[in-house]
């Protein structure tokens, strides 16, 4: 059934912004009651469509006439509201389907949440509104609100006081009071309200669609979503691509960590790519900023929607300004932290401070002194320096506490006011805290306040992360064809290179073999020096049972080490079966890298790129993206690596050949999608990134087969 017209995210969400008549089903006279509320506030907050009240008994309620049913209605309605019990929902669906209705909200709540029977009823209600064309919204959930319309299909305690003041903000959340609390504090900072929407269930209606839908709505201008899980990643990559395009910066409020899964995973992918990581690294690809608090979300929010459209950063450079060394340094300190650049200014903005403020200090941070709160004039004039230097993108001013104080407010208003005249185009903002009134009055000159030092830096981390949006890549789904793998490809390390091999990847010219008089002459032929390690498909980690011998010179050495390698394996691993000893040139010179690939429940294959080696799950320094990535997201990733500067040539190292390793690392992303029906981890730990021109190569590597796999 739930194959049945599945609609792409954000279809048919038009009527829940604008719907002409709404229907409410299980209506009451009780304002407290959920059938109550939602016509109480359609009227209290004028909304200008048909209002039916839909009660057996019929009569008045609230004033309006109500109905016995759908099908009595004078008129159709575009939406419907259900406020019934759970076991009512089902045929009060079927009456809506029968009259027409294009959407619906089911504000009712035992359904999936509440067990067995309640998951039977939502999976029949879904069945009736995909057979029909209407999109659900539900069940269990708070419903939406769109201010500017007056559309309101929901029950929350937000709208007894006031309705949110009209505005460019747009929220889609999928806990009802998370939401709710958001748009509260939206209101409570003078910002604006677009359309809010609480997708409870999500039968039909899920995340994606409310962020497609806000996508595509010219009142919304900044989408915020409160997520606490992802249910379909083509549908949610779909909606941040779709928001990235039309240029609608989404900020993403992610709650709970999905565990680790497997306490002790068979690879060293599996140990390092944990699903909160890799949805983490799916927003950063689609441009989507991730925050971590409410207010974090409520300061970004803020700031963007003072600087939406056209106001955004266009680079990252940093000028912090405090009266106080101290304060100053801690500014610096933060923006570093938080991965801004702090700006280098000009000689003539250096000059142009000192000819204002003999005292202060030029250096970024910027020591204002404390003559800089004695006028109006001398706050001006050092500031007016900042904006006139084009080696800055935005100017960071500290403030303190000092808009408590009334003879420091005027003086810091005066300057503001006048900056923001002569200077419309640049960039500030204040870091302080004070009376409500005075944030406000700043507010309105388009200037953005923060309440703290950390609390700006990663806001401006933000908004400059926003204003790069066009710049992001976009993100390409695989489009090939999925095969399956050979079952001997899961068998050792060596069924596994040769497997890898078939896709580019590249891999040593090696053996296995089952005898020491065998190991000394494919040595031979080989050409010393050569590393000897056992190869058995039950023995994951061969250097921990002492299964790998290293820099072998000579036949008598390897014919040893067969030996003890052998009798090692017998030991330590009685019950293993052992298909020989791999014989494999001894490869030095370059740095090492690990790469992987996991699979993610919800994203699929996922791969992983990290400091390789035997510490690599100590190091914990990798970088992950849902597969595929191209060779140039590939890169990216190694760039962001603690070891990068490293691969770079830091302390006069030859640079390493990291275009090679991006190769590499793109190859294996696509073959773990043309085999992800078969491959469950793959493991290539270490791969060695030789000096520039001279290649990567895999050193060792390790298949693990899905379950399905027999």
């Amino acid at each position: 059934m739930d194959t049945l017209v599945k609609q792409q995210p954000g279809a048919g969400m038009d009527v829940f912004f604008s719907a002409n008549a709404v229907a409410v089903i299980g209506a009451s006279d009780d304002v407290t009651k959920i059938g109550g509320r939602p016509i109480q506030f359609l009227l209290k907050y004028g909304y200008k469509g048909q209002v039916y009240p839909i009660n057996p008994r019929g009569g008045m309620i609230q004033g309006l006439q109500a109905y016995t049913s759908i099908g009595e209605l004078p008129g159709r309605a575009d939406m419907a509201v259900l406020a019934v019990p759970a076991s009512a929902t089902v045929q009060a669906l079927k009456d809506c389907a029968a009259g027409g209705v294009r959407a619906v909200v089911v504000l009712s709540s035992g359904f999936a949440e509440a067990g067995e029977e309640g998951a039977r009823l939502q999976a029949e209600l879904l069945a009736i509104a995909r057979k029909n064309g209407i999109r659900l919204l539900g069940p269990n959930c708070l419903g939406t609100i769109s201010v500017a319309q007056g559309v309101i299909a929901s029950f929350s305690i937000i709208l007894e006081q006031s309705m949110p003041p009209a505005g460019h903000v747009g929220i889609v959340s999928q806990s009802g009071n998370v939401g709710s609390y958001a748009v509260q504090n939206i209101a409570r900072r003078g910002l604006g309200l677009s359309h809010f929407i609480a997708t409870g269930n999500e039968a039909d209606i899920d995340v994606a669609d409310g962020i497609a839908a806000l996508a595509n709505d010219p009142q919304t201008h900044l989408i915020l979503c409160c997520m606490e899980t992802c249910r379909d990643a083509d549908r949610l990559t779909y909606a941040l691509e779709l928001a990235r395009k039309n240029n609608k910066p989404v900020v993403v409020l992610k709650i709970g960590s999905t565990e680790q899964g497997q306490a002790a995973a068979a690879s060293h992918t599996g140990a390092l790519a944990s699903s909160d990581a890799v949805i983490d690294a799916v927003f950063r690809r689609y441009g989507a900023l991730r925050v971590h608090s409410i207010e974090a979300l409520l300061d970004i929010a803020h700031a963007a929607s003072l600087l939406l459209p056209g106001k955004l950063p266009k680079g990252d450079r940093i000028t912090v300004v405090a009266a106080s060394g101290g304060f100053g340094i801690m500014m610096a300190d933060a923006t570093v932290k938080a991965g801004l650049t702090l700006a280098t200014l000009t000689e003539q903005a250096k000059a142009k401070i000192k000819a204002v403020l003999p005292l202060a200090g030029t250096n970024n941070p910027v020591d204002a002194t404390a003559q800089v709160s004695s006028r109006p004039d001398v706050l001006y004039g050092m500031l007016s320096a900042l904006m006139e230097d084009p080696s800055s993108d935005v100017t960071q001013v500290f403030l303190s506490l000092s808009l408590y104080n009334t003879r420091l407010r005027g003086v810091y208003m005066e300057a503001l006011q006048k900056i923001r005249a002569n200077y419309p185009e640049r960039l500030l903002v204040v870091t302080s805290q004070g009376p409500a009134d005075a944030v406000k009055e700043i507010n309105e000159l388009g200037i953005p306040v923060f309440p703290s030092i950390d609390a700006t830096a990663q806001g401006l981390a933000g908004l400059v992360q926003m204003g790069h949006l066009s710049n992001v890549g976009e993100g390409i789904p695989y489009q090939g064809v999925i095969e399956s793998l050979d079952r001997n490809a899961f068998r050792n390390e060596y069924t596994a290179k040769r497997a890898l091999a078939t896709a580019g990847i590249p891999v040593l010219d090696e053996v296995v073999v089952t005898s020491a008089d065998q190991a000394g002459q494919e040595a031979s032929r080989i050409g010393f020096p050569v590393v000897l390690k056992i190869v058995s498909e039950d023995i994951q980690h061969k250097t921990e049972i002492g299964g790998v011998m290293l820099n072998l010179g000579n036949e008598a050495s390897v014919r040893s080490a067969y030996e003890q390698i052998m009798q090692s394996a017998r030991k330590h691993a009685p019950n293993a079966r052992l298909d020989g000893v791999l014989v494999t040139p001894m490869v030095q010179g370059g740095a090492e890298l690990i790469m992987g690939i996991s699979k993610d429940p919800v994203f699929g294959p996922v791969v992983m790129v990290g400091t390789g080696g035997i510490y690599a799950e100590v190091l914990q320094d990798v970088a992950l993206q849902a597969a595929p990535v191209s060779e140039s997201e590939a890169l990216d990733m190694i760039r962001s690596l603690k070891l990068f500067p490293i691969l770079d040539g830091a302390r006069g190292q030859p640079k390493a050949d990291v275009k090679a390793a991006a190769s590499t690392l793109a190859k294996l992303s696509h073959f773990a999608c043309r085999y992800a029906n078969d491959v469950a981890e793959i493991d290539m730990n270490p791969v060695l990134v030789r000096p520039e021109g001279q290649g990567a190569i895999v050193l060792d590597a390790l298949l693990i087969p899905t379950n399905n796999v027999v």
